[in-house]
Protein backbone atom coordinates (compact mmCIF):
# COMPACT_ATOMS: atom_id res chain seq x y z
CA UNK A 1 0.00 0.00 0.00
CA UNK A 2 1.67 3.18 -1.20
CA UNK A 3 -1.19 5.11 -2.83
CA UNK A 4 -4.29 4.73 -0.67
CA UNK A 5 -7.66 6.35 -1.44
CA UNK A 6 -10.02 6.34 1.56
CA UNK A 7 -13.61 7.33 0.93
CA UNK A 8 -16.99 7.03 2.61
CA UNK A 9 -19.68 9.06 4.29
CA UNK A 10 -18.95 11.59 7.03
CA UNK A 11 -18.55 10.35 10.57
CA UNK A 12 -17.24 6.91 9.66
CA UNK A 13 -13.77 7.27 11.15
CA UNK A 14 -11.98 7.88 7.84
CA UNK A 15 -9.71 10.63 9.14
CA UNK A 16 -8.66 8.60 12.18
CA UNK A 17 -8.00 5.59 9.96
CA UNK A 18 -6.00 7.73 7.52
CA UNK A 19 -3.81 9.09 10.30
CA UNK A 20 -3.17 5.50 11.45
CA UNK A 21 -2.34 4.37 7.90
CA UNK A 22 -0.08 7.38 7.46
CA UNK A 23 1.82 6.65 10.67
CA UNK A 24 2.06 2.88 10.14
CA UNK A 25 3.18 3.07 6.49
CA UNK A 26 4.93 6.44 6.64
CA UNK A 27 2.71 7.87 3.92
CA UNK A 28 1.88 11.57 3.57
CA UNK A 29 -1.73 12.19 4.61
CA UNK A 30 -3.90 14.58 2.60
CA UNK A 31 -7.47 15.37 3.75
CA UNK A 32 -9.58 16.55 0.81
CA UNK A 33 -11.53 18.95 3.08
CA UNK A 34 -8.40 21.03 3.62
CA UNK A 35 -7.82 21.29 -0.15
CA UNK A 36 -11.43 21.98 -1.01
CA UNK A 37 -12.48 24.65 1.49
CA UNK A 38 -11.27 28.16 2.24
CA UNK A 39 -12.04 29.90 5.55
CA UNK A 40 -15.74 30.54 6.08
CA UNK A 41 -16.74 27.43 4.12
CA UNK A 42 -15.92 28.99 0.76
CA UNK A 43 -15.46 26.26 -1.85
CA UNK A 44 -12.38 26.56 -4.08
CA UNK A 45 -13.08 26.46 -7.80
CA UNK A 46 -13.13 23.04 -9.46
CA UNK A 47 -10.15 24.07 -11.60
CA UNK A 48 -8.06 24.99 -8.56
CA UNK A 49 -9.10 21.82 -6.77
CA UNK A 50 -8.36 19.70 -9.84
CA UNK A 51 -4.86 21.20 -10.22
CA UNK A 52 -4.06 20.60 -6.53
CA UNK A 53 -5.45 17.08 -6.71
CA UNK A 54 -3.43 16.21 -9.84
CA UNK A 55 -0.22 17.28 -8.08
CA UNK A 56 -1.05 14.97 -5.15
CA UNK A 57 -2.00 11.89 -7.12
CA UNK A 58 1.08 12.22 -9.35
CA UNK A 59 3.22 11.48 -6.30
CA UNK A 60 4.35 7.92 -5.58
CA UNK A 61 3.20 7.77 -1.94
CA UNK A 62 0.05 9.12 -0.32
CA UNK A 63 -3.10 8.48 1.62
CA UNK A 64 -5.97 10.73 0.55
CA UNK A 65 -9.14 11.06 2.62
CA UNK A 66 -12.43 12.32 1.23
CA UNK A 67 -14.49 13.15 -1.81
CA UNK A 68 -14.13 16.18 -4.08
CA UNK A 69 -15.61 16.38 -7.58
CA UNK A 70 -16.52 13.04 -9.18
CA UNK A 71 -13.95 13.20 -12.04
CA UNK A 72 -11.20 13.69 -9.46
CA UNK A 73 -12.47 10.76 -7.37
CA UNK A 74 -12.21 8.54 -10.45
CA UNK A 75 -8.70 9.83 -11.23
CA UNK A 76 -7.69 9.12 -7.62
CA UNK A 77 -9.12 5.61 -7.82
CA UNK A 78 -7.28 5.04 -11.12
CA UNK A 79 -3.98 6.09 -9.55
CA UNK A 80 -4.49 4.31 -6.19
CA UNK A 81 -3.12 0.86 -5.51
CA UNK A 82 -5.56 0.50 -2.59
CA UNK A 83 -9.12 1.81 -2.24
CA UNK A 84 -10.70 1.72 1.19
CA UNK A 85 -14.46 2.30 1.34
CA UNK A 86 -15.65 3.03 4.89
CA UNK A 87 -19.29 2.02 4.60
CA UNK A 88 -20.87 1.58 8.03
CA UNK A 89 -24.66 1.56 8.42
CA UNK A 90 -26.02 5.07 7.90
CA UNK A 91 -27.10 5.41 11.54
CA UNK A 92 -23.50 4.87 12.71
CA UNK A 93 -22.18 7.57 10.36
CA UNK A 94 -24.89 9.91 11.61
CA UNK A 95 -24.21 9.16 15.27
CA UNK A 96 -20.43 9.56 14.96
CA UNK A 97 -20.80 12.75 12.90
CA UNK A 98 -23.09 14.17 15.58
CA UNK A 99 -20.55 13.31 18.30
CA UNK A 100 -17.83 15.01 16.23
CA UNK A 101 -19.98 18.11 15.72
CA UNK A 102 -20.61 18.42 19.47
CA UNK A 103 -16.97 17.75 20.35
CA UNK A 104 -15.89 20.45 17.87
CA UNK A 105 -17.62 23.07 20.05
CA UNK A 106 -15.09 22.43 22.81
CA UNK A 107 -12.01 21.13 21.02
CA UNK A 108 -12.26 22.29 17.40
CA UNK A 109 -11.42 19.88 14.62
CA UNK A 110 -7.75 19.56 13.73
CA UNK A 111 -8.38 17.64 10.50
CA UNK A 112 -11.13 20.00 9.32
CA UNK A 113 -10.62 22.93 6.99
CA UNK A 114 -8.99 25.99 8.53
CA UNK A 115 -11.35 28.80 9.53
CA UNK A 116 -14.46 26.65 9.10
CA UNK A 117 -16.41 26.21 12.33
CA UNK A 118 -18.28 22.91 12.34
CA UNK A 119 -21.40 23.63 14.37
CA UNK A 120 -23.03 26.20 12.02
CA UNK A 121 -23.00 23.71 9.13
CA UNK A 122 -24.52 20.76 11.03
CA UNK A 123 -27.85 20.73 9.16
CA UNK A 124 -26.04 21.01 5.81
CA UNK A 125 -23.80 18.15 6.92
CA UNK A 126 -26.81 15.92 7.67
CA UNK A 127 -28.40 16.70 4.28
CA UNK A 128 -25.11 16.00 2.52
CA UNK A 129 -24.71 12.73 4.41
CA UNK A 130 -28.18 11.57 3.36
CA UNK A 131 -27.49 12.53 -0.27
CA UNK A 132 -24.16 10.69 -0.19
CA UNK A 133 -25.80 7.61 1.24
CA UNK A 134 -28.70 7.56 -1.22
CA UNK A 135 -27.03 8.81 -4.41
CA UNK A 136 -23.25 8.53 -4.19
CA UNK A 137 -22.93 5.21 -2.38
CA UNK A 138 -24.26 3.15 -5.33
CA UNK A 139 -22.05 5.12 -7.73
CA UNK A 140 -19.01 4.53 -5.48
CA UNK A 141 -19.72 0.81 -5.26
CA UNK A 142 -19.84 0.59 -9.06
CA UNK A 143 -16.65 2.62 -9.51
CA UNK A 144 -14.79 0.57 -6.91
CA UNK A 145 -16.00 -2.74 -8.31
CA UNK A 146 -14.86 -1.70 -11.80
CA UNK A 147 -11.31 -1.37 -10.45
CA UNK A 148 -11.26 -4.52 -8.32
CA UNK A 149 -9.23 -6.62 -10.74
CA UNK A 150 -6.04 -4.62 -10.37
CA UNK A 151 -6.34 -2.81 -7.05
CA UNK A 152 -6.64 -3.86 -3.47
CA UNK A 153 -10.18 -3.10 -2.34
CA UNK A 154 -11.05 -2.89 1.35
CA UNK A 155 -14.77 -2.51 2.02
CA UNK A 156 -15.30 -1.78 5.72
CA UNK A 157 -18.93 -2.31 6.75
CA UNK A 158 -18.67 -2.91 10.49
CA UNK A 159 -16.61 -2.16 13.56
CA UNK A 160 -15.33 -5.75 13.42
CA UNK A 161 -14.07 -5.30 9.85
CA UNK A 162 -12.44 -2.01 10.82
CA UNK A 163 -10.69 -3.67 13.79
CA UNK A 164 -9.59 -6.60 11.61
CA UNK A 165 -8.13 -4.22 9.01
CA UNK A 166 -6.26 -2.32 11.70
CA UNK A 167 -4.89 -5.55 13.17
CA UNK A 168 -3.87 -7.30 9.97
CA UNK A 169 -2.74 -4.37 7.84
CA UNK A 170 -1.49 -1.72 10.22
CA UNK A 171 -0.03 -3.57 13.18
CA UNK A 172 1.88 -5.94 10.90
CA UNK A 173 3.78 -3.08 9.29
Amino acid sequence: MTRVAVIGNAGGGKSTLCREISAALRLPYHPIDKMQWLPGWVLVSEDVFHDRHEVLIAQDRWVIDGFGPWPDIERRFDRADTIIFVDHPFWRHLFWATKRQIRSIFFGRSDGPDGCPMLPVTLKLYRMMWRLHREMRPKLLTAIQARSADRRIVHIRSLQELARFRQTCLQAS
